[in-house]
């Protein structure tokens, strides 16, 4: 029996079983969300090699990082849209495409402003990959497990990132730069392939499409719809514009609470990440020590996997991530403030990782379960696209604080001021309510509730 509120069809997949069919897609989304991970790293790879053989100074590269970031914003703040009109799966093949192309075409720049320009496209399809695994991974998960699968998928990225710069780092004892951007287009060009014929579209707008296929109306009766296209209204996806949705009724105050720690969660993020390398080597580490120490951050955030997303899904974001947020105030206090043995420094950043990379993945996986389908893909698209500005403050903030003469891991405090204001934020999503209780809320379309 249908859940009160929801049609047949919305009942069943808010309540479907993890079988065979939502592994495959989950596992597919996390192979694209490693291409993410590793193409978001390949220009910081790439820049010790192209200050030689361009001669160039590694302060020019700041114009590849920006034109990068403005590309993860656009897209992330176009594909939401494009998601929830048109389809998560087109909007995948469309970004796969895009970062694949942009980046084997990096492999060929002969400037710096050719590169900074195919990182825009890089960063404007990594965007749109993004927000498509969120969501179709979300379509394809019961309510009940929505934020542990997307979490699970999320993965992918700092394994991309961590996996990748150790077999780049191989590569460049044998071959020049551009083989970090020929591995980084190759490799989605391939996966393109994959995801054409085996990663299917949501069954949201499989179910509202006419004329199936005979292998699209099996995958629908594998999910228990396949008779309840009859209804009016069936499903739960966009009829008018998904931003205006964003601050409909009942949605306002999360969306602006997401937005919140979304920027102040990627300020955080993209601080360690770009100033916690030079940071540790001011202190007195070797260059490989400090590369060495820093890659405990993205280890750490995989580390957050494997619990995070089940307390969020068992106790709710508000609890689990304001926790986490919080904890993480101790681990960066401790860097900033307390001289520590390598070894012990080395435990308090995988820790650190664990809850700035983990609350950041924990925090994409809560906004693909609190919003709607209809507003899924704008949802988190959104909360990135605000977030990506804190990504973009980051590197001229840790710039600012350590041109003040402080010494160097004081920088970090200011990492703890951010950590509050997303614990506070995530605390009061409490006052928006479950998604259980908004499921069949006015602004759904005329039929679902």
């Amino acid at each position: 029996m249908a859940e009160a509120g929801l049609s047949v069809t919305e009942s069943a997949l808010e309540n479907q079983k993890i079988g065979g069919l939502q592994i495959r897609v989950a596992a597919l989304c996390a192979l694209i969300q490693m291409c993410d991970g590793y193409d978001v790293g390949s220009i910081g790879w790439a820049v010790p090699s192209l200050t030689h053989a361009w001669d160039l100074p590694p302060s020019a590269f700041s114009l590849a990082f920006l034109w990068s970031n403005l590309g993860v914003l656009v897209g992330a703040l176009a594909s939401g849209p494009i998601g929830d009109r048109f389809g998560r799966k087109p909007l995948l093949l469309a970004s796969v495409a895009i970062f694949g192309l942009a980046s084997l075409a990096s492999a060929f720049a002969g400037s710096l402003g050719v590169l900074s320009a195919l990182r825009f496209f890089t960063g404007l399809g990594i965007a749109g990959a993004f927000t498509g695994t969120t969501a179709l991974t979300g379509d394809y998960t019961p309510q009940r497990l929505r934020a542990t699968m997307i979490m699970v998928t999320f993965t992918g990225a700092p394994l991309g990132g961590f996996v990748g710069s150790l077999i780049v780092a191989e590569l460049l004892r044998h071959y020049t730069w551009p083989v970090i951007f020929v591995l980084g287009g190759a490799f989605p060009l391939v996966l393109l392939l994959v995801i054409l014929v085996w990663l299917p579209e949501s069954p949201r707008f499989l179910a509202r499409t006419p004329n199936l296929s005979a292998r699209q109306q099996a995958l629908l009766a594998r999910l228990d719809i396949a008779q309840a296209r009859a209804e009016s209204h069936p499903v739960d996806i966009a009829t008018e514009n998904p931003v205006k949705m964003l601050f409909g009724r009942g949605y306002a105050l999360q969306t602006v609470l997401l937005w919140i720690i979304f920027f102040c969660s990627l300020l955080n993020l993209y601080l360690f990440v770009f100033w916690l390398p030079e940071v540790l080597h001011l202190t007195g580490m070797t260059p490989p020590q400090a590369v060495f120490a820093s890659s405990l951050i993205p280890l750490g955030g995989i580390f957050a996997v494997l619990y995070l997303g089940l307390l969020i899904d068992r106790f709710g974001p508000e609890r689990a991530l304001a926790l986490h947020y919080a904890l993480g105030i101790v681990f960066i206090a401790l860097i900033a403030l307390v001289a520590l043995p390598y070894f012990a420094l080395l435990t308090v950043i995988f820790f650190a990782g664990t809850t700035i990379i983990g609350s950041q993945t924990g925090a994409n996986a809560a906004c693909g379960a609190l919003y709607p389908a209809r507003m899924r893909t704008s949802g988190i698209g959104w909360a990135l696209g605000i977030g990506r500005l804190g990504g973009i403050a980051a590197a001229p903030l840790g710039g600012y604080l350590l041109a003040r003469g402080l010494p160097p891991t004081q920088v970090f405090l200011s990492a703890c001021f951010f950590a509050l204001v997303a614990a506070t934020a995530t605390a009061l999503l409490v006052m928006c309510g479950r998604p259980s209780t908004r499921l069949a809320d006015p602004s759904f379309p005329a039929g679902l509730a």
